[in-house]
């Protein structure tokens, strides 16, 4: 190998070039790859934490054994991560175009935030009054007009947006950085 295409391989400008807004984000990514991971491990977090704190609002707080409540959460965890990657994939395709997230990030957003909403309400009420395959405590507060728990609509509310927030921050980072290097 000659010292040139050493040079080449290892310190072309086009090498580093390339890479150079990346950096910004903190992980080496471009932000039609930053923000989705950035959003989907946002929500395998924050869901962990809620399916933890909520199991007392079903039943199986008090019918379940420690590693029923164990395999529940992490079970609810994985269905809630399934739910957020199929929900944002669609809203992207739907209405994101090529751009995203530059462009139409809200709009992509609000619809994820709604299609996960629909689902929820669609498995809570399938789980719960077709199949029985869970049940609600005396403890868990219910919306009257959709006949589900309100916690697991709230969740389908609450996370995704504090999601989507700090996930658009790649979006900022990038941004910031391209107008200071103008």
């Amino acid at each position: 190998m000659t010292k040139r295409t050493t040079r080449r391989i290892f310190a072309g400008p086009a090498i580093f070039g390339a890479w150079a807004g990346d950096l910004a984000l903190g992980w080496g990514m471009r932000p039609r790859i930053a923000v989705p991971c950035r959003y989907l491990a946002f929500v395998a977090a924050a869901n962990l934490v809620w399916e933890t704190v909520q199991l007392p609002l079903y039943t199986i707080w008090r019918e379940g054994s420690p590693y029923d409540l164990a395999v529940a959460v992490v079970h609810c965890t994985g269905g809630d991560v399934l739910i957020a990657t199929v929900s944002l994939t669609l809203a992207w395709a739907l209405v994101g175009g090529r751009a995203w997230p530059a462009r139409r990030y809200g709009l992509v957003a609000a619809v994820a935030i709604v299609l996960g909403v629909v689902y929820t309400v669609f498995s809570e009420r399938y789980n719960v009054g077709v199949r029985a395959t869970w049940d609600y405590s005396d403890l868990m507060p219910m919306v009257p007009f959709l006949g589900v728990g309100l916690s697991p609509v709230a969740q389908w509310i609450a996370i995704p947006i504090a999601g989507f927030l700090w996930a658009g921050r790649a979006i900022a980072g990038v941004e910031s950085k391209s107008r200071r290097d103008t």
